[in-house]
């Protein structure tokens, strides 16, 4: 394998909306370029990036995956990225460590949701982008079309630079606008022959020439005069101005293609190389000076393999990496040995020697790394700013077979090792496994790994909802607990008075204890057995919070009487006293941000109402609309499905613990019957 400097590697994400032909596309320029050996496809499961089970199965991608492609001496590390929102998180990953993104637009459907979340993202890490429109030989393709779209939705500032000849079936070759060559497409590997531009064509490709030409001298005083005055300006110079213009952004340039018949991917290769920064150009990830650090990487994606464990990704950024050496991780403080160094080609690894700055390889078996951790030098350690992944937006809890829990709990973890957008906890006032995620399709394909990897079948079930209760009246009371067994007995008295407190001031304890009628150092003990028993509480055994319990009176024995026979007094007190104080249940509210487009928003709010949430109000943030609302927990499972399914797959939302509300009579009833069901199902 050839070793490439930083000047001689572009590290580019490939991103975009699902299906919109991104993992097709990378395999296309890897086989284009002579990097990869066959020409895979999606049908047939054998691209070059999507290789899971998981993904071969679904047709679409699941995990990012990395790839290269050599051209012009030069390597391009192409980073493929899942486009479902489910997913997101690996696309974050990805964009975290590219120097620049290549966004696939379909070339039917054109601007999608996935389309312009990532555009938001790559705003985000300020990258310089590049438009491709994928699969212009598909049925009902209209690149005309698609590009008013991204200039309407995306960015005004895109500019064609490549004209189809032909849609659908009928494409057959591209006008370059950089050269003014028509290309004729012929062969397998992206091969063509110039030919005279389309008669029908050259309206068309004057009017995009002339707002290409136009878009990059307007980034340079200089070249815009020149060009007003009419001077041809040498493609070298134009190609120069161009990069500046993509790599701050003035200038967005839209491409085409087909990846199945391979047209227009050496074009692609070549802009890629001319237009997007080099490792060496691109800055360093924000948050510190790193001029002085000798070596400086960050992981990026950590894969578990069958029979080789752990695969750490990672992106290099300063000094170079060898076979063999030890590298610091600053986040745990310890040493790793890199062994088998190479450079991630799909499912494949090609081990090198060595590993220049800016370039992106990986490694196995390392001890105690993982994803967002630093690779420095000991004696100047550093550590980068975290990734940021997406906050969850989904839970459900799982369920799996007795005596299996440890082994769901293991393979849990190491698939959070792998997706960081994805979180687990075991919940023991719930008594369940809850876990986190971007929604239900992120959940099925968490289950299928489950089973697949780690021989463990669990199913997704509603979680239990972490209600409360407390007190509208006051009472009290009496508990004695008084117990003989022929020996020394057991023997506690205490009266209490139980309050309600306002919402969110907790529980309050307050020794009103005169005469020594209880001595001093029982007293606690009282305390504990009130707290003990208000965590079973009096509706539907949920902890009962906001109340304040106090004890005034009560009496001991001398010989009888110790701590152990005055918490059971107080368990028997608050028991006595408790459902006199007309207890109610408290349901948990949720803080939901959801944002739709404007033609969804009735259907979005009514079911928002039907979810008995309170709308708070709406206020329009660029394309969508976003609505402020607060609703019960206990309504919000699948609210992800169904608010994808409203909105057409458009929709997002974000979620917020609000407080606690009293809940309805009905809601009451029902969390008290289905309490109750549980406790006889347990001791039955």
């Amino acid at each position: 394998m050839k070793v490439y400097g930083p000047n001689a590697l572009r590290n580019v994400a490939v991103t975009g909306h699902g299906g919109s032909g991104k993992t097709s596309l990378v395999d296309a320029l890897a086989y284009v370029s002579g990097s990869s050996r066959r020409h895979g496809r999606i049908k047939d499961g054998s691209t070059l990036t999507d290789t899971s089970p998981d993904e071969i199965e679904r047709q679409h991608s699941i995990t990012l995956g990395p790839a290269y492609a050599e051209w012009l001496d030069t390597k391009i590390n192409l980073l493929d990225t899942p486009g479902y929102l489910e997913y997101l998180g690996e696309a974050v990953a990805a964009l975290s460590v590219a120097d620049a993104a290549l966004v696939v637009l379909s070339s039917t459907a054109g601007v999608e949701v996935g389309t312009e979340k990532i555009w938001e993202l790559c705003d985000h890490y300020h990258l310089p982008r590049m438009l491709v429109v994928a699969a212009m030989d598909k049925d009902n393709a209209d690149f005309a079309r698609v590009y008013e779209d991204a200039r309407t939705h995306l960015t005004p500032r895109v500019v064609p630079v490549e004209v189809p000849v032909g849609d659908g079936r009928g494409f057959h070759g591209i006008v370059n606008l950089f050269s003014g060559h028509c290309h004729e497409y012929k062969g397998t590997r992206g091969e063509y022959e110039v030919v005279p531009v389309p008669k029908e064509l050259e309206a068309q490709v004057k009017q995009y020439s002339d707002q290409l030409i136009e878009a990059v001298a307007a980034t340079d005083d200089g070249l815009i005069e020149r060009y007003l005055g009419g001077e041809q300006i040498p493609r070298a110079e134009f190609t120069a101005a161009m990069k500046h213009a993509v790599v701050t952004g003035a200038v967005v340039p839209l491409f085409c293609c087909s990846s199945d018949l391979t047209y227009g991917t050496r074009t692609l290769l070549k802009e890629i190389v001319e237009l997007l920064p080099s490792a060496a150009e691109a800055p360093l990830p924000p948050g510190g000076d790193y001029d002085a650090v000798p070596l400086l990487g960050r992981v990026f994606k950590t894969v578990s393999e069958p029979h080789v464990g752990d695969v750490t990704y990672f992106r290099l950024y300063r000094g170079e990496m060898r076979n063999g050496e030890e590298v610091w991780n600053a986040e745990h403080g310890v040493t790793e040995k890199i062994n088998h160094l190479a450079i991630p080609q799909g499912r494949d690894r090609v081990e090198v020697e060595r590993l220049m700055p800016g370039d992106i390889g990986c490694v196995a078996k390392l001890k105690d790394t993982h994803t967002g951790d630093t690779f420095c030098r000991r004696d100047v350690p550093v550590r980068l700013p975290p990734i940021d992944f997406p906050e969850a937006v989904a839970t459900a809890a799982l369920v799996t077979k007795r005596g299996e829990e440890d082994k769901l709990a293991s393979a849990l973890h190491r698939l959070h090792e792998e997706d960081p957008s994805f979180h687990f906890e075991y919940n023991s006032e719930l008594g369940q496994t809850l876990i986190h995620g971007m929604g239900e399709r992120h959940f099925e394909t968490i289950l299928g790994r489950i089973a697949r990897r780690y021989g463990v079948s669990a199913e997704l079930t509603r979680p239990r909802i972490a209600y409360r209760e407390t007190f509208r009246a006051r009472g009290e009371g009496q508990g004695k607990h008084k117990k003989q067994t022929g020996g020394r007995g057991q023997y506690g008295d205490c009266w209490i008075r139980i309050r309600p407190l306002a919402r969110g001031e907790g529980y309050r304890f307050v020794d009103k204890v005169v005469g020594g009628v209880i001595p001093n150092k029982y007293i606690p003990a009282v305390d504990r057995g009130i707290q003990e028993s208000a965590m079973r509480g009096v509706l539907a055994g949920h902890p009962v919070v906001d109340f304040e319990a106090e004890c005034f009176d009560g009496s001991y024995h001398d010989v009888d009487s110790n701590e152990m026979s005055f918490k059971m007094a107080g368990i028997q007190a608050f028991r006595n006293v408790a459902p006199n104080c007309r207890p109610v249940l408290l349901e948990p509210l949720i803080e939901v941000e959801t944002w739709a487009p404007e033609e969804t928003l009735g259907d979005v709010m009514g079911d928002l109402s039907a979810r008995r949430g309170q709308i708070l109000g709406t206020d329009r943030e660029g394309r969508l609309t976003r609505v402020r609302s607060i609703v019960p927990a206990a309504e919000l499972y699948r609210y992800s499905t169904a608010l994808h399914s409203i909105t057409h797959g458009r929709g997002t939302h974000k979620e917020k613990f609000h407080g606690f509300a009293e809940a309805p009579p009905e809601v009451t009833a029902k969390v008290a019957s289905d309490s109750k069901e549980r406790a006889e199902l347990a001791h039955a």
